[in-house]
């Protein structure tokens, strides 16, 4: 039979346990230097797009409002299909970005 004084200290390795899967689960952030973050244009900041060699961007667009962004609009980060296994910032910006429907 398992004391109280174990039972409480199991219950809270096993949320750390909880805790920390999810934060391995969310992945890294993507950075710009990634090869296929570099390809797409992606930059964290959205508002410094180069206009002139990416003539698509449309002022406002963002990867919390493409079609393609895994999370809320107003989440800080999410993840996407692209960049399997990183998040992106919900600020940011890259050449695929579809608006969400």
């Amino acid at each position: 039979m398992t004391s109280r004084r174990e039972f409480i200290v199991k219950l809270s390795l096993g949320s750390a346990a909880l805790f920390a899967n999810q934060a391995m689960a969310q992945g890294a952030a993507v950075a710009e230097s990634d090869p296929q973050a570099a390809a797409l244009g992606y930059k964290v900041d959205g508002s410094k797009v180069d206009k002139k060699k990416f003539p698509q961007f449309v002022a406002g667009s963002h990867c919390g409002n493409c079609a393609l962004f895994q999370g809320k609009a107003t989440d800080a980060a999410g993840g996407c299909p692209l960049f399997a296994g990183k998040q992106v910032a919900g600020k940011a910006w890259c050449s695929a970005w579809a608006k969400k429907a």
